[in-house]
Parts: structure tokens; C-alpha cells; sequence
């Protein structure tokens, strides 16, 4: 059995998912040979430490009923600077203008040997080469699934699965408030304004939706997929960005009359980064319904790979991380 020691920085929906799944998993992980021991946990404004294993369910009740993870004074960036352990889990809010805490929660991790694992994609989307440069120098493994797809699997897949091939183009829905906006216009012929606040009240979008529907969260994910498989060294401002606030009922109508969907496709190759509504064949592997994010991948000898799954929640993501933590310290 080996016993890897980790901390979760940052306690909100994501991270208190990824204690769930670990409590979920527990019996699986001992199975592969993985005791994945949380030895501090850090929300914005107190921690928990315990070298033996924090009581991950007692953590969960107490973040509920108090709104705070434990009584410690201790920043998440202390922990990673002073307490002994192996992993960083680092699920503090994006924050796509600067990095946030969670540029400085890595660079930290970096300096001391940690590896990381993240579903924050704030510092990969401003200062992706940075990081790469630090993790290399340190040595340390740092693995980012969750930024880009949730539980669908776009990073690891063009760079595990399909190794050998080139990767050509990757485009699809990488937002499921979105498409769950356009979903629901379509079906109820309906403006987007009523759309945007049944979205709203079920908790598909924030109470400000300006990333999710200007398309800023998409142009984010595509930056970090142009970093990552193709090896550009591209931000936000490399991006061609036009969101779904303008499209009316009467637009999806006439698509819908012509055999069309309209979607917020978000496209990356070697030449482009776009993220735009666009026309997509009802029946095509891209016209997905609802919430559900799609990727399709380009290769040269594969040909097309088509992924789907969840882009966001809290479960749908820790299984994301849980992945990339396996396939770090399976081996």
C-alpha cells in the first residue's frame, strides 16, 4: 500500500466534492494499492490539519452547518509552504484576470516539490508556461483534466489515448450553461432573458452570467487546450470571442425549419482559437441537448473522436481530479 498525503486548498462545491469521493472511493483506491490520505484542508478563511487523516465526513458537516472547515487560522498557501505532505488538490475560485490565489497556491506547491492536481483553470489560462516551467524545474507532476471538460475527458484523452497521433482540431460545447440556455430557447420558444433566469434557478448559471454567457469560460478552456495539445503560448487575448446574449427565438426557429441547431462552439488549431454560435446539423455528434458538454477531436491516423459527458458539477469534476491522481501515483 502506498500512502500518498494530500491537501485540498480551497473547500467549496468542487473540493468538498473531491472529500466525497475519496470517501466514495476509499475501498477502490486501497484496491489499486493507493491510501490517498488528506492531511489539511483550507477553505478562505480557516483550516483543518491532521498528520494522521482529517475526518473527511466530519469536515463536510462542519463546512455545512458553521460555513468554515475548522477552526485554524491558516491560509491555504501556509499549508502548502509548511506542512509536510505530497499533493496538492488546489480548488480555490477561478479568477481568469490575474490567477488568483490559485497562481500563487502553485507556484508554491512547485517550489516546495509538490506535485498538483487542479480544476482551476484561472492560472493555466494567464500564466500556462509559468507553471509548466515551474512544475518542470521542481519535478513535480501536474495534472489539469477537470479545467477543461469536467468529467469528459479532452486533455488526458489527446494525450494518453490517442499518443501517436497529431491533433489536428479540437472543437465543441465546452460550456453547459449555454447550451442549456439554447437547449430550452429552442424547446420553449423562448427569449433568452426567461431562459437565462430558469438557468439561474437551477443553479446552471451564476447570478452573474457574464463568463459563462459571453463566451469567456469557453475562450479560457480553448486557451488552455491550445497550450496544452497543440504548444501554443496563447491567453485570453489570443481568442476570437462572441457570446449567445444576441440570439433570439426566432434565430433557432429558422435553423430548426432548415435541419439546424444553433450551439457555442468553441474551436482550436494551429492557425485559430474561436469561440462563436454556430449552425451544427440536427443529429451531428456536436448537437447535444441540455447541459451536456462535446468535444470532437481531429487526428491524423484515428480520424474523429467524439467525447460527451458533464462539464460541470461538483462530483462530475472530483472524478475528473480522482483520475488524475490515479494516474499519477498508480504506477
Amino acid at each position: 500500500m502506498r500512502t500518498i498525503r494530500l491537501s485540498i486548498i480551497g473547500f467549496g462545491a468542487v473540493g468538498q466534492g473531491v472529500a466525497k469521493v475519496l470517501l466514495a472511493k476509499k475501498a477502490d483506491l486501497e484496491d489499486i494499492g493507493l491510501d490517498l490520505r488528506v492531511v489539511a484542508i483550507a477553505d478562505s478563511r480557516t483550516a483543518v490539519i491532521d498528520p494522521d487523516g482529517v475526518d473527511l465526513g466530519a469536515a463536510i458537516s462542519r463546512k455545512k452547518a458553521e460555513g468554515s472547515v475548522g477552526s485554524r487560522n491558516m491560509t491555504g498557501l501556509e499549508i502548502i509552504e509548511k506542512i509536510d505532505h505530497e499533493l496538492v488538490v488546489e480548488t480555490t475560485p477561478t479568477n481568469i484576470i490575474t490567477g488568483g490565489a490559485g497562481l500563487e497556491n502553485m507556484l508554491m506547491a512547485f517550489r516546495k516539490g509538490r506535485d498538483v492536481v487542479t480544476s482551476n483553470k484561472g492560472p493555466l489560462a494567464v500564466k500556462y508556461k509559468e507553471l509548466m516551467e515551474a512544475s518542470k524545474l521542481s519535478g513535480s507532476r501536474f495534472r489539469f483534466e477537470a479545467t477543461v471538460g469536467g468529467a469528459m475527458p479532452v486533455l488526458n484523452l489527446t494525450k494518453d489515448s490517442l499518443a501517436g497521433n497529431r491533433i489536428t482540431n479540437v472543437e465543441g460545447i465546452f460550456n453547459g450553461t449555454c447550451n442549456y440556455i439554447l437547449t430550452r430557447m429552442t424547446e420553449e420558444h423562448a427569449p433568452y432573458e426567461q431562459m437565462l433566469a430558469e438557468a439561474q434557478e437551477l443553479g446552471y448559471a451564476e447570478t452573474d452570467p457574464t463568463y459563462d454567457v459571453e463566451g469567456v469560460d469557453t475562450a479560457c478552456k480553448l486557451v488552455i487546450l491550445a497550450n496544452c495539445v497543440f504548444g501554443m503560448n496563447a491567453t485570453y487575448e489570443d481568442v476570437t470571442v462572441t457570446g449567445i446574449t444576441k440570439i433570439t427565438p426566432e434565430a433557432l426557429l429558422l435553423a430548426h425549419n432548415d435541419g439546424y441547431v444553433i450551439k457555442l462552439i468553441g474551436e482550436v488549431n494551429d492557425s485559430r482559437i474561436n469561440v462563436a454560435p454556430k449552425l451544427v446539423p440536427i443529429g451531428h455528434p456536436l448537437a447535444v441537448a441540455g447541459s451536456l458538454n462535446v468535444a470532437s477531436v481531429q487526428t491524423d491516423l484515428s480520424g474523429p473522436i467524439t467525447v460527451t459527458g458533464r462539464g460541470a458539477g461538483s462530483i462530475e469534476t472530483a472524478s475528473a481530479i480522482l483520475s488524475d491522481l490515479i494516474s499519477i501515483y498508480r504506477n
